[in-house]
């Protein structure tokens, strides 16, 4: 357990805070690095509303759940935060957990702004009560198969572990290269081991392999394997989920993990507050902050807004979604509804192909962008 005020609310003499929980993974198998992105970045956001005065002079506070990746651990998580009186919730990273949050959330008519989730059926049904700020999968695995073609690639295979994200991604990749002359082959994970898969890629004769498989394993076996493999000198290693984008990628792997593309969700220039807090990320993360970050940063900016507009009555706060007009980090965030998307979604921030340029690997190459 962890309550973060964020400028402690007992600094505060007049009103009760006004609360939001929070739901980061921040122990394993949970993938930790970017819950401590996304948590500085919430925190941030939370020290500066109460900087600036809290919500119509009362403080913001943020009552902090470890969700480990778990999602059970999860719903009771919003479970008990809901009992505590939290006006929303906020955050989440992984696909499926923030699929299991946000069903709690909307049984429970708690308003939940999810920062990082992709999967696009968040919810079954059509829900009121969840909004969303980073792009639906459908959306940004569609421009990331637009930069594989480009790049060439029409026969792509797919290390892929159970997981109804994994599945899910390779199903939009079959769905939307097969029309456009591109074969995905699918390796599935539970049998192969990483030197396996070598074998399977030089008897498949793919060009491009795509890691959909968990950080730091086995992601970080498969792609020393096949670099290591001189039949596969010339494939392409991809990461349409973003794996090396955090710096244990490139701890781990060195060369190995340059040159693997990725998704990030960042224009080319970040708005002129993303700047700033930019360099406030920087110096509270002690390294360049990650999307995700200015994901958790956004979120709080927005639940701000709409506390201070609208309250923090619950049904109120769901109510104003399709009236947000906040300026993010990234660009104007709104909320409307898309097809085939059962929340209220930002449609859409810019969405990026990226890898760890060879040359130095601590600076990243845009290969492809919408």
């Amino acid at each position: 357990m962890n309550t973060s005020p964020s400028s402690s609310a007992a600094e505060w003499t007049d009103g009760s805070s006004v609360r939001i929980g929070a739901l980061v993974p921040l122990t394993r198998p949970g993938w930790v690095e970017a819950g401590q992105h996304l948590l500085a970045g919430l925190e941030l956001a939370v020290r500066e509303v109460n900087e600036a005065g809290g919500i119509v002079g009362r403080p913001l506070e943020l009552v902090v759940r470890d969700t480990a990746a778990d999602p059970q651990r999860a719903a009771a998580a919003v479970d008990e935060l809901a009992r505590l009186g939290v006006a929303a919730l906020a955050g989440e990273y992984h696909s499926v957990v923030a699929r299991a949050a946000a069903a709690r959330a909307d049984a429970l008519g708690l308003p939940f702004l999810c920062s990082s989730a992709v999967l696009d059926a968040l919810t079954e049904q059509p829900t009121e009560w969840v909004a969303r700020l980073c792009p639906a999968q459908s959306h940004g695995w569609q421009i990331y198969a637009d930069f594989l073609l480009s790049a060439g690639h029409s026969r792509i295979a797919v290390a892929a572990q159970p997981s109804v994200y994994w599945a899910s991604g390779a199903r939009i990749l079959r769905d939307y290269l097969a029309p456009r002359g591109g074969t995905v082959i699918e390796l599935g994970m539970g049998a192969l081991t990483p030197t396996a898969v070598c074998d399977e890629l030089v008897d498949h004769r793919a060009s491009a392999l795509l890691l959909l498989v968990g950080h730091p394993e086995p992601a970080v076996s498969i792609v020393k394997s096949v670099r290591s493999d001189q039949r596969l000198a010339e494939i392409m290693i991809g990461a349409p989920a973003g794996q090396p984008e955090f710096a244990e990628w490139a701890a781990l792997l060195g060369d190995d993990g340059s040159a693997i593309p990725f998704l990030r969700y960042l224009p080319e220039r970040l708005t002129p507050l993303g700047a700033r807090v930019e360099t406030a990320l920087r110096e509270r993360l002690g390294e360049a902050p990650s999307f995700v970050a200015f994901e958790g940063y956004d979120t709080v900016a927005v639940l701000a807004d709409v506390l201070r507009s609208h309250g923090a009555e619950r049904a109120r706060i769901a109510e104003s979604w399709p009236r947000v007009a906040v300026e993010g980090t990234r660009g104007q965030i709104r909320f409307s509804r898309t097809p085939d998307i059962s929340v209220w979604q930002w449609a859409w921030t810019s969405v990026q192909v990226v890898d760890r340029d060879p040359a130095e690997p601590d600076r990243f190459r845009i290969l492809h962008a919408s």
